[in-house]
């Protein structure tokens, strides 16, 4: 095993030559879930409920590892859900915790069922708003409306912008008044309002999103039966550098303004940087000046979010292009061309059965992950203090029963 060398980055910062040498131990690819990071981004998360009374969601559209949830608990007021399942997870892996849920378009035949589980029912539509909310309301639900303030804050990534051109996600302010002169009675089905409009930001756009919604949307959130303001997911607040303070103060400036309960519900912020993919090298070929590395695991299969974001993910030990003399292309294993996490730098050759570890691999992994080319999904594990657990393992009944029933 090559000697570990500490990365001060982020997703490593915590890790060191003793829980290295753990994870060297471990069959690959595995992800590996660090609760020490859990713990920390837990601590943060819960400051700022402290300090504001803001109640703070887990999105387990980011995070749905509900081995880790008793974890999380103590920390969170409950979870928010893209959909029945999700809903349910909540509902019977976090006890006792608030369930709230937002899905673009509700199904008929799931409705009920999703009543049982949620307590905060977001609607996206007013048609959508029309059809379920007396059914949500007559249930005990609290009912509210996933807004579009139109202000779009990021770029370079449009697909995780709900507030680009002709967005789907969202009502926006014409919409909400057409819609109220068909029917004047829709504003009495609403509780609260829900804005989701950020992507791994700091609460500068928060800022700038805040002024929107309280010009187009304002006179809405004044209503008095208006009890709430969920201001979605997005928000980086754990990273290093985010600015808490500006949070705090949005949150305290909404509160005053329209006198309602604030919620957030972060995804990646609650575990963010608390994980880690380990992987070793299957072949290296070519030549030149950057040759290609096969790993053992996947982009297209284990981290989709490489391919679809895209972005390179950290590499513990590893440079960017150009900054050390030995460079090479890494990818996985499957038949697909693009199936490439990036191009890495190092000190050394690399050879075939080295360990390499990714960072930040707790977020968007275990829940996007799939069995294309009939990949195996690799195994979950926790890393504790002095220790690393077996959370999860799968084999090629996972594979098979996701595509039909076998043969009797």
């Amino acid at each position: 095993m090559a000697a570990f060398v500490r990365d001060p980055r982020p997703p490593f910062a915590q890790l060191d030559a003793g829980s290295y040498a753990r994870l060297a131990e471990l069959p690959t690819p595995s992800y590996v879930i660090d609760e020490r990071m859990l713990h920390r981004n837990g601590e943060i998360l819960a400051g700022v409920a402290r300090r504001t009374g803001a109640r703070l969601l887990l999105a387990q559209k980011a995070f749905s590892n509900f081995n880790f949830y008793p974890l999380l608990a103590p920390y969170l007021a409950g979870t928010e859900a893209s959909g029945l399942y999700e809903a349910r997870l909540g509902r019977e892996e976090m006890p006792g915790k608030e369930v709230h849920v937002f899905c673009a378009a509700y199904r008929e035949d799931e409705f009920d069922e999703l009543l049982r589980y949620a307590g905060h029912i977001v609607f996206n539509s007013p048609a959508q708003l029309a059809r379920f909310g007396p059914a949500a309301r007559a249930a005990g639900k609290s009912v509210g409306l996933r807004i579009n303030p139109e202000c779009s804050t990021q770029q370079g990534h449009e697909i995780y912008d709900p507030c680009a051109p002709g967005s789907r996600l969202g009502t926006t302010r014409a919409q909400w008044d057409a819609a109220v002169e068909a029917d004047p009675s829709l504003p009495d089905l609403l509780d609260g309002l829900h804005f989701h409009t950020l992507c791994e930001q700091d609460s500068d756009a928060l800022q700038t999103t805040l002024d929107a919604v309280q010009r187009r949307f304002g006179d809405l959130l004044a209503r008095p039966q208006i009890r709430w303001l969920n201001f979605g997911g997005g928000h980086h607040i754990t990273r290093p550098g985010y600015d808490l303070a500006r949070l705090d103060r949005c949150i305290i400036r909404a509160q005053k303004a329209w006198n309602v309960q604030v919620y957030l519900e972060p995804g990646e912020a609650w575990a963010l940087n608390a994980g880690y993919l380990v992987t070793r090298v299957l072949d290296v070929t070519g030549s030149g000046p950057v040759r290609s590395a096969i790993l053992d695991m996947s982009a297209a299969c284990h981290t989709p979010d490489v391919i679809e974001m895209p972005y390179r993910p950290p590499l513990l030990g590893a440079a960017d292009p150009g900054e050390r003399l030995c460079a090479y292309r890494l990818g996985g294993p499957t038949c697909l061309a693009g199936d490439m996490i990036g191009e890495y730098t190092f000190h050394a050759p690399l050879r075939v059965g080295d360990l390499l570890v990714f960072g930040d691999m707790a977020i968007y992994t275990t829940c996007k992950n799939n069995t294309f080319n009939g990949m195996p999904l690799p195994s979950i594990y926790a890393l504790g203090t002095d220790s690393t657990r077996l959370v999860a393992s799968f084999g090629y009944d996972d594979f098979k029963t996701r595509l039909g029933t076998p043969h009797p």
